[in-house]
Parts: structure tokens; sequence; C-alpha cells
């Protein structure tokens, strides 16, 4: 995983189907992604919160990133995590 992400940031990759919790804040993140059809996810999390998240499902893709997270190498640990270039 990228080395430039912020300390306290740390990027996982969930099991599938989502929990509910996090189900809904990958929703709120990437609404376009079909929450049941997911076959991979990655989501960045920092003191606890999810502030970003990488989706997948076939035929899509998805990111998003809180606002005041991005630009700080947090998509593109996502990316790496949930498996290719978003």
């Amino acid at each position: 995983m990228s080395s430039a992400l912020p300390a306290r940031v740390r990027v996982t990759r969930p099991p599938l189907p989502l929990a509910p919790a996090l189900r809904a804040v990958a929703a709120r993140l990437c609404p376009q992604a079909p929450q049941g059809a997911l076959t991979a996810a990655a989501l960045a999390i920092a003191g606890g919160a999810v502030i970003g998240a990488a989706l997948k499902w076939e035929g899509g893709e998805a990111l998003g990133v809180e606002t005041g997270w991005r630009g700080r190498g947090i998509e593109e640990a996502l990316e790496e995590v949930v498996g290719r270039g978003l």
C-alpha cells in the first residue's frame, strides 16, 4: 500500500457483502454503485470513520473520498487495494 497516506489513515478490503453500517457509508460515497452486486470493495478509514471507498461490480467501478481528504494519496491507495485503477 502507498506510504504517502496520512499517518492515521488505513485502507482495508472488507468481506462482502458489506456489513449494514459499511454499506450505508459506501452508498453515500459511491451512490451509483449497486450495493447488492459488489465483487470487490476497499475502504479508507481515519479515526474510526470511513472517509473513502472504491467499489467494483460486474461492468462498473466507483471511487469516492470525503472532500477534506482528497488529493492526499487516498484515491491511489484505494485503487491499489481494490485490485486495479478505477
